[in-house]
């Protein structure tokens, strides 16, 4: 006769390592995002994952390591997220523009979190936000070389130029905090892709100058 062993009632079942030290990252997340990480707690973000405090402790050492551990994270997410579409060189120069554009406002709708805990990370002083910007400035200005080299432009440095101040309007509006409803998402960007692409294509025509200047 074979014997079978049951859990008893309510008692909890074990968590695997890694699904805890991943609800420990999820939740880590969401509880720095909003309240900072000087006054989030151990016990705050063991409580939203559903775990102990121990848990914490045991995965991460203590509080400022699973900060770190959440920012890397996110920064790798947000790199891969939004870098994507860098990459993409199958469309216009238009649909392109567009398409990096609206990564953008997807990633932050998509991930509500990751925005506010790089910022969180800036202030703690780990340059968090300016590595993303900076990494994804190297692959937006990759593909945009090429797309200069498809119209026999030499761009110098204006390439780097032109991506600085892309991400930067992006961003601004991204973070733009509306007095009243804000305007459509796929208004603003057609508004950031109209404006960027009516530059480059007056810097083709009629900025030579400013091209040779940027060399």
């Amino acid at each position: 006769m074979s014997t079978h062993f049951r859990r008893g009632p309510g008692r909890p079942r074990k968590v695997p390592a890694e699904e805890q030290r991943a609800s420990l990252l999820v939740a880590a997340r969401e509880v720095f995002a909003t309240q900072g990480s000087t006054a989030a707690t151990v016990e705050q973000i063991a409580r939203t994952a559903g775990l102990t405090r121990q848990s914490v402790y045991e995965h991460f050492g203590d509080k400022s390591a699973l900060f770190a551990a959440v920012v890397a994270e996110v920064e790798e997410l947000a790199v891969d997220w939004i870098g994507a579409r860098a990459r993409d060189g199958t469309e216009d120069l238009r649909a392109w523009a567009r398409s990096n554009f609206a990564a953008m406002f997807e990633f932050v709708a998509e991930h509500p979190a990751a925005l506010p805990v790089l910022q969180e990370a800036e202030r703690a002083g780990d340059p968090a936000l300016s590595r993303v910007r900076a990494r994804l400035a190297r692959l937006y200005t990759e593909a945009s070389r090429r797309r200069w080299a498809e119209h026999g432009i030499e761009p110098g440095r204006t390439d780097v130029a032109l991506v600085t101040m892309s991400m930067a309007m992006a961003e601004a509006l991204v973070n733009q905090a509306w007095e009243a409803e804000p305007p459509p998402r796929e208004a603003l960007i057609d508004l950031l892709t109209e404006f960027t692409i009516g530059g480059v294509q007056r810097l083709r025509e009629h900025g030579a100058d400013i091209l040779t200047r940027l060399t």
